[in-house]
């Protein structure tokens, strides 16, 4: 009897792991096909467009003075008509007040906003991307970081040609470097995963997020929407949380020329990256509650479809259709991956997907919690 027992418990557990598996196959391909493929299909602008709207770019800066001499010039040698660039020096103490004067000289169109620190107000990125903002003179304000700097001379005509319509705000692109660092593969490959993410979300007319890197949106709409006044407690989210807020079917456009990326280096070291990750994704609880649910969901079910894998295969459950739903999986992956990865410049990583992508999930699920309860006290 005790035997018996036994094996149809055993029966009864293989049965719930391969149906469980299979489950969050099914969720697994349902968000391929229904939500990242959506990327897949649309065609960026190939020929530089006409554009002669006036445009402000933005860009907060505490102790980037080495950042802002590489990188500012050319932003401030855009090939576009009629723009300005507003820096905030954010309470800086290195000799980013120095950079910034000695540029001045040389390019009129840029424009300093200083803050300094007041002993019992300490501010914050979202406080001093305010100042630029009523700083900047013009309407349509294109937004990037001191340590970022454009593909081509083009990259403002590229973000620009996007307000058009009923447009206000236009999402980019900003990849990371590729240099030999051992992290910096898998931080490009969740680059482009995030990026595949939150551009098809928004061609699908739900857009949750931006990057701050790479992010263009009106005036109009931030003093409409009272700026950061609704997430001003978080350190976080000028950018994702602004645009999960703000963002509609109708208001939002992409932009994903090679030539419309800015581009930064990627952190280097495990700690670096922790630091940067834990602040990124302890915005994510304060998302619209449908994109909470559905990154959960995609996350979740991503995490367990390789643990229930990496089960079915020590203890043997079904292994031949776990192998063959994982190939299965692989195989849709690679057909939608493929092209978008050669298009977001990371041709060569699609390659290391079988084993990214299990890292990918883990990674997820792992900085989600510790984005959840553990709080970030300082943005820079």
């Amino acid at each position: 009897m005790h035997d018996y027992l036994k094996r149809v418990l055993e029966t009864y557990i293989r049965e719930a792991f391969v149906i469980l598996f299979q489950f969050c196959f099914l969720i697994q391909l349902y968000f391929l096909l229904t939500n990242q493929s959506k990327l897949r299909g649309y065609k960026p602008l190939e020929e530089l467009p006409e554009v002669t709207l006036p445009i402000s770019v933005i860009i907060s800066a505490r102790n980037e003075s080495e950042n802002l001499r590489e990188n500012l010039p050319s932003i401030l040698e855009q090939n576009y008509p009629d723009f300005e660039v507003v820096v905030i020096n954010d309470c800086s103490y290195d000799s980013s007040e120095d950079v910034l004067k000695e540029l001045s000289q040389k390019y009129p169109r840029l424009k300093i906003v200083t803050i300094t620190e007041h002993d019992r107000f300490k501010t914050g990125k979202k406080f001093a991307l305010t100042l630029g903002i009523k700083a900047a003179k013009n309407e349509h304000m294109l937004f990037t970081d001191a340590d970022c700097v454009p593909a081509s001379e083009n990259w403002i005509t590229y973000m620009a040609s996007n307000f058009k319509g009923s447009a206000q705000i236009v999402l980019g692109y900003s990849p990371y470097k590729k240099t030999g660092n051992f992290l910096n593969p898998f931080i490009r490959f969740e680059t482009i995963k995030t990026a595949i993410n939150y551009l098809s979300a928004a061609l699908r007319g739900d857009a949750y997020m931006g990057i701050g890197r790479n992010l263009a949106y009106t005036k109009t709409l931030f003093f409409g929407a009272k700026g950061f006044a609704a997430h001003m407690h978080v350190l976080s989210g000028d950018d994702d949380l602004f645009v999960n807020q703000n963002a509609t079917p109708d208001n939002t456009a992409i932009e994903i020329n090679a030539e419309s990326f800015t581009y930064t280096d990627a952190k280097t070291t495990i700690a670096s990256l922790f630091r940067q990750k834990k602040r990124h994704f302890g915005v994510g609880k304060l998302y619209k509650q449908r994109h909470r649910r559905a990154l959960s969901i995609d996350a979740v079910s991503g995490f367990l479809f390789y643990i229930l894998l990496t089960l079915c295969l020590v203890f043997n459950f079904e292994p031949l259709l776990a192998l063959g739903l994982l190939m299965f999986r692989l195989i849709f992956q690679l057909i939608i991956y493929s092209k978008l990865f050669k298009r977001l410049d990371g041709k060569g990583l699609v390659w290391y997907l079988p084993v990214f992508d299990a890292i990918y999930y883990i990674y997820l699920n792992t900085f989600g919690l510790i984005g959840t309860f553990i709080k970030t006290t300082q943005w820079k």
